[in-house]
């Protein structure tokens, strides 16, 4: 148990990676808000669990993200819970195909809203806080952001936007500040696209030869949270060797 707890605000937090750097990052002491858009049981379900094991020690704060007023009351909530703000984990993402063909403004403004503008306004929103304790951001990006995904333009340039952000971030909120980033893999697969041909192809491009799991993600969160004190800038890969192999 961390004898120091640090406040943690994770977007995304209810479900899949996001739900198992909460339940990681709590583990070891920490206090955690659970962000979510539209989960809202599964958020509250996950609260009630880390409370039952610590009371006091986790609370569901709700917003789209897509709306950027909704971003100041999150971290209103966190610091009327907690008294501080350490940590934010910027994991809240969407994800879909968008072919140039049938590219439509409501894509982009979906794509680069979640996966970039949030990010960057949330850390707008936080770095007053942050830098009172210390704290650090990490943000969730992808191995795509270097290598381009077929058919997936918007969210490959907005990943790749906020692999920048975070290099940016790393060097302008220094020295009280770390900004670090991590680029899962194939770690789950998305919900919509399961495909086993599509599946049996990505796995012989890794190295290890295996899928990673939400565990690999979160144990090097909690690295860069707790472990990391000279660690800022950095885009750090979990994804069994994959990205050698483009």
């Amino acid at each position: 148990m961390n004898s120091s707890p640090k406040t943690i605000l994770i977007t995304g937090g209810a479900r899949r990676i996001g739900r198992q750097i909460a339940l990681t990052m709590h583990e070891v002491g920490h206090n955690i808000a659970i962000h979510y858009r539209s989960s809202s049981s599964e958020a509250h379900s996950l609260a009630t669990q880390l409370n039952d094991q610590r009371p006091d020690s986790a609370i569901a704060v709700q917003g789209d993200l897509l709306d950027l007023s909704c971003i100041p009351g999150m971290i209103k909530q966190c610091l009327d819970q907690f008294g501080r703000l350490d940590v934010v984990v910027n994991n809240a993402s969407t994800f879909y195909p968008t072919p140039i063909e049938l590219i439509e403004d409501d894509f982009w403004k979906d794509l680069i809203g979640s996966n970039l503008k949030a990010p960057a306004f949330i850390a707008k929103a936080a770095v007053k806080h942050l830098r009172e304790t210390n704290g650090s951001i990490i943000n969730l990006v992808d191995i795509h952001a270097r290598h381009p995904m077929a058919h997936h333009p918007i969210y490959c340039s907005a990943k790749a936007g906020l692999e920048m952000l975070t290099k940016s971030l790393a060097r302008d909120l220094a020295p009280n500040i770390r900004v670090n980033a991590v680029a899962p893999g194939a770690i789950l697969w998305p919900e919509h696209t399961a495909v086993a041909a599509t599946q049996t192809e990505v796995l012989e491009k890794i190295p290890l030869q295996r899928m990673g799991k939400p565990e690999d993600v979160a144990k090097l969160v909690r690295f860069l949270v707790d472990d990391a004190d000279y660690i800022t800038g950095q885009i750090i890969a979990v994804d069994g060797g994959r990205s050698v192999m483009f």
